[in-house]
């Protein structure tokens, strides 16, 4: 019997054939990701698998492998059967007519004629037997997939497989990892698993491609505090597995069309502070994307900006008009103190304790920002660790106790031998003996060897971000200098026009 999460989750999909993938919505480089990668990888094990999406793919993603197979429609998880019983008649022509919200269907007898006691209804065969969600704090996070069939999710399994802390843990098996920096990063040690079990090779560069994806995306290119060592580790191995990161780089970060500059300038110059709460926030309406000829999903990136511009802030927030009484809210918690996961529960959200989201419903947009602002408001004045802005407050002056110092003991060779870092601060004559004539102590080489070494550990994340970023070509600093800005930033030649 199957004990490990990995085991089992194995186990269910070798049982089921019909799989359905199931992003979060609104959907981001490490939902579609994790979803495409699981797709690919099902189709080499032979598995019918289906991806569905609510909201539409932003354009940033459309470079993403496979990224044409995620369909918005979704037709319900059974179909509905309508039976003519033909005992006592016989059928010459059958059609249908929509009126309003309702569908008339009309059958023709030959000849004879049909009751009411010869139609019956039931439901046909489930069209999947597993679903898979990935990404996805909560069931309401899958948007009209989950409002239109909720009893769905109760009567087919459900795979869930996620990173975030506020996970709600609706699957029937659950694979959630907080520690993990994206929810892709929790697939390749399952999908190893799966190769290991079937010995076949699953992981190609496409697969490779859209993991990768996912870290980039949720780590911000590596710059968020998500950022780990595994990460990086789990980032290389991937490189070696074929993944194409430059494709990553390029179309996610170098890549702008001009409406997105438009929205991104919009958006800047509508910053608002409240410096006794420590509160950053702009917006985004319905008359925003009309005036800069933009869409919702180039909002992608926003947030960052809005964090570079607000040092010292506690909470930044970016309201978004989606629909008609509909509001969206990205939460960052750059500093220590408030955290976005709390913040995002009071409205119904969640995510993690750096980064969330949540949805107001039922009120215009003025109105919930207005409530939005308010109810944070409210939420920093109750907390007890609230601290001004860096740049706002003078730092705190603390006088320094008179600190009674002890007679210093002369350190032996013998007291090195023990402990030879305990005391490397005390460069002395007494403790560091001077070298001798014709070569340096050994005692002196043995303490600089140790600092060598102790300086390459503490270097170890810095050294390892510089060889992932060294671009295949091997450009130096020189060559990025002397390199036109186009090779950096692209604006699609249509979109001028």
């Amino acid at each position: 019997m199957p004990t490990s999460t990995e085991e089992q989750i194995i186990n269910l999909i070798e049982k089921s054939q019909r799989i359905l993938l199931l992003p979060s919505s609104p959907p981001d480089g490490d939902s579609l990701g994790a979803a495409l990668s699981f797709y690919l990888l099902l189709k080499k094990l032979g598995k019918e698998s289906t991806v569905i999406c609510a909201d539409p793919i932003p354009e940033t993603f459309k470079f993403l492998p496979t990224i044409e197979s995620i369909s918005r429609n979704f037709g319900g998880a059974e179909d509905f059967i309508v039976t003519l019983d033909c005992t006592t008649a016989e059928v010459d022509t059958i059609k249908y007519e929509v009126e309003h919200n309702k569908v008339n269907i009309i059958i023709t007898p030959k000849k004879g004629k049909f009751g009411d006691k010869d139609v019956s209804f039931h439901y046909g065969e489930s069209k999947y037997d597993l679903i898979i969600t990935v990404d996805t704090g909560d069931l309401q996070q899958l948007g009209k997939v989950y409002e239109q069939n909720p009893e769905m999710f109760y009567s087919i399994p459900v795979i869930n497989i996620d990173h975030h802390a506020s996970n709600g843990e609706f699957g029937r098996i659950n694979m959630v990892d907080i520690t993990a920096s994206s929810t892709t990063e929790i697939l390749i040690p399952l999908f190893e698993q799966m190769e290991a079990k079937t010995s076949m090779k699953l992981i190609d560069a496409d697969i490779a491609t859209l993991l990768l994806a996912g870290i980039i995306t949720d780590t911000g290119s590596f710059q968020h505090a998500n950022t780990t060592p595994r990460a990086f580790g789990v980032a290389a191995h991937l490189l070696d597995l074929g993944a194409r990161q430059q494709e990553i780089i390029k179309y996610i970060y170098r890549t702008k069309r001009l409406s997105t500059l438009k929205l991104w300038g919009k958006v800047l110059s509508k910053i608002k502070y409240d410096e006794a709460h420590h509160l950053v926030w702009s917006t985004i309406t319905a008359e925003d994307l009309k005036e800069t000829e933009s869409s919702h999903d180039e909002s992608g990136g926003i947030i960052d900006e809005l964090l570079s511009n607000a040092p010292g802030a506690q909470v930044v927030l970016l309201i978004k008009e989606k629909d008609e009484n509909l509001v969206s809210v990205s939460v960052r918690t750059p500093n220590k103190g408030a955290n976005a996961n709390d913040i995002a529960h009071i409205f119904g959200g969640g995510g993690h304790p750096k980064a969330a989201g949540f949805r107001v419903k039922g009120m215009g947009f003025y109105e919930a920002e207005n409530f939005i602002i308010n109810k944070i408001k409210e939420y920093q004045e109750g907390r007890t660790d609230v601290s001004g802005m860096a740049h706002m407050q003078p730092a705190e002056i603390v006088v320094p106790q008179q600190i009674v110092q002890e007679p210093k003991k002369m350190q032996t060779a013998s007291d090195l031998r023990k402990d030879p870092l305990a005391n490397i601060q005390f460069q002395k004559p007494e403790v560091v003996p001077a070298a001798r004539e014709g070569g340096e102590d050994l005692l002196l080489k043995d303490f600089r060897k140790r600092k060598e070494e102790e300086s390459k550990r503490e270097n170890r994340i810095e050294d390892m971000t510089k060889q992932f970023f060294k671009p295949k070509s091997e450009m130096t600093v020189e060559d990025v200098l002397k390199s036109a800005p186009g090779e950096f930033f692209t604006v699609d030649d249509n979109e001028i026009s």
